[in-house]
């Protein structure tokens, strides 16, 4: 059995002027036909003549060149007009001289350069072969003529329409392809941001306890094992997230809400007092909800080391028709030695909430900070 789409994706990756001959070849093939004697485009009216060897010339002339058409379109219409006037002037009317058409649509579609001038020659040297034409005996009125050029500026201007066509839908995709790349990077640059942000925060602060625990041994190896174990969930998470960039990852590297215990857990840890209440059931799917609920809570309880460390902080996490997340702190711990932030994970939070229709707001509340978002449950990932 022959492989169709094989064959069609061999014949795609073949040279345009492959392609484009076997249409010349067959024009030229039928213009042969006895039946088809005189069949071709008529200007003048002038009585027609048997075939001679001229007319094989002819025939050569209008249909060979529209291999080029698109490689070569100027060279194309020029060799193509030739074998037409020709062809008009020997009145043969061979079924090759409609290739006429067939090259200006062309050239209207892909001549790059001298546009304009092209179509100021073609129209010059239609006024000659009308003279000639009259010369040799045409009965063509004036009218006549002057339809037949219209035709051909109608050939021209199709081409002409799909050209402007396929620069259209060539910017459109280039637009798309610039907004799909812009996208990306930017859910790049937040995952980088709410992976690397929270995971350094948190070494940063258990490396500044660690400090004041020289005295105590088991304390301090308690410590630094805190710091190891955050630096390994770190790399574990940056691998995942290169996942992503592989077209075949999988989606089950991304977090969820039923991973918040070791978020907590390790939050815990780095000093921070969490108190941690859920309602409901988490869905066994990882969709987009659940993803963007999780990186709530991560950002949240990174601000909260960062801004507030050693206060008491609340996580509240409630599943059903949607994901309801608050998180908040009193704002009694001390900031030295956490590191600074750059504004962007809020904000970022709050792209990604109000993208799949919920609502997010953050600020202070009671002399604390309260992170609030409510999040439609099921979106899909």
């Amino acid at each position: 059995m022959i492989d169709l789409r094989r064959v069609t994706d061999l014949w795609r990756r073949c040279d345009v002027v492959v392609r484009d001959a076997p249409f010349g070849l067959l024009l030229a093939v039928v213009s042969l036909i006895p039946a088809l004697y005189g069949k071709g485009t008529q200007v003048g009216d002038l009585p027609v003549r048997p075939l001679d060897a001229l007319a094989l010339v002819v025939i050569a002339l209008e249909c060979l060149p529209l291999a080029v058409r698109r490689r070569w379109p100027a060279v194309c219409l020029a060799l193509v007009t030739l074998g037409f006037v020709l062809d008009q002037i020997r009145a043969y009317h061979v079924f090759a001289s409609n290739a006429m058409t067939v090259a200006l649509i062309s050239t209207g579609a892909h001549l790059e350069r001298h546009r304009r001038a092209t179509v100021i020659l073609l129209s010059m040297a239609y006024v000659p072969l009308a003279v000639a034409l009259d010369r040799l005996g045409a009965t063509e009125k004036v009218e006549g003529y002057v339809v037949f050029y219209l035709t051909l500026v109608l050939a021209w201007g199709i081409g002409a329409w799909l050209r402007s066509t396929r620069a259209a839908e060539t910017e459109r995709r280039r637009h798309i392809a610039e907004a799909t790349r812009a996208a990306e990077r930017t859910r790049i640059a937040r995952e980088l941001h709410d992976v690397v942000t929270h995971h350094v925060t948190a070494m940063v602060v258990q490396a500044e306890a660690a400090r004041y625990l020289t005295t105590a041994p088991d304390r301090l190896d308690a410590a630094l094992s805190a710091v190891t174990d955050t630096g390994r969930r770190a790399i574990a998470d940056l691998r995942h997230l290169l996942d992503l960039l592989n077209p075949d990852h999988d989606t089950d590297t991304m977090p969820s809400v039923g991973e918040l215990h070791t978020l907590v857990e390790q939050t815990r840890r780095a000093g921070q007092p969490v108190e941690f209440t859920e309602e409901g059931t988490p869905a066994e799917s990882r969709g987009s909800a659940e993803v963007v609920a999780y990186r709530v809570v991560q950002e949240s309880l990174t601000n909260a080391l960062k801004y507030a460390h050693g206060s008491p902080t609340v996580v509240r996490v409630r599943y059903g028709k949607e994901i309801t997340v608050e998180v908040g702190t009193d704002g009694s711990g001390s900031r030295a030695g956490s590191p600074g932030g750059s504004g962007r994970g809020l904000a970022g939070l709050r792209d990604r909430v109000d993208a799949l229709g919920g609502e997010f707001s953050a600020g202070r509340a009671d002399g604390g900070f309260v992170v609030r978002a409510r999040i439609p449950a099921g979106s899909p990932s």
